[in-house]
């Protein structure tokens, strides 16, 4: 007998992202760190595993969840194949939100974010600044870890 069902829970470390495949079907991708069981030998304490639906239904359910959601997928695993290479992901036909993420603390690109938010929205500098010729906020550092972590 062969069997392919998988079930995992864990956290949602990438935001579900949808998008066309030149077949013209509606793919929607998505990652969750999985805790690995204690005791285990080695450093790497969890997996990051990719996770993907064809499935309406499931699209629909997952549109709302938000980075470090606790969810519950199930479903088979599957290795895609494209020109240039492959990858494993779990295919997935049910999904559902276990518990959602504790609000946020403000962090450094979090507090910039809101600051932008409060400047005029055409120029991005505050209307005060903006009338003394001032060229606008310096940038800021973390640009680059938040790009780490929607790739990790």
């Amino acid at each position: 007998m062969h069997r392919n069902e998988v079930v995992l829970a864990g956290r949602l470390s990438m935001e579900p992202a949808h998008r066309e495949l030149p077949s013209g079907a509606l793919l929607t991708q998505w990652r969750l760190a999985v805790r690995r069981p204690g005791g285990m030998p080695g450093f790497q304490r969890s997996d990051a595993i990719e996770c993907a639906t064809f499935d309406d239904e499931v699209r629909d359910s997952v549109t709302g969840w938000q980075l470090d959601d606790l969810v519950e997928v199930e479903g088979a695993l599957r290795r895609r194949w494209w020109r240039g290479g492959s990858r494993y992901e779990i295919e997935v036909r049910t999904a559902r939100r276990l518990q959602q993420a504790p609000p946020r603390s403000r962090s450094r690109m979090g507090r910039a974010r809101a600051e932008a938010e409060a400047r005029d929205p055409g120029t991005g500098i505050e209307p005060a600044a903006a009338d003394a010729g001032a060229s606008g906020p310096e940038p800021v550092d973390g640009e680059e870890v938040s790009q780490r972590r929607k790739s990790a």
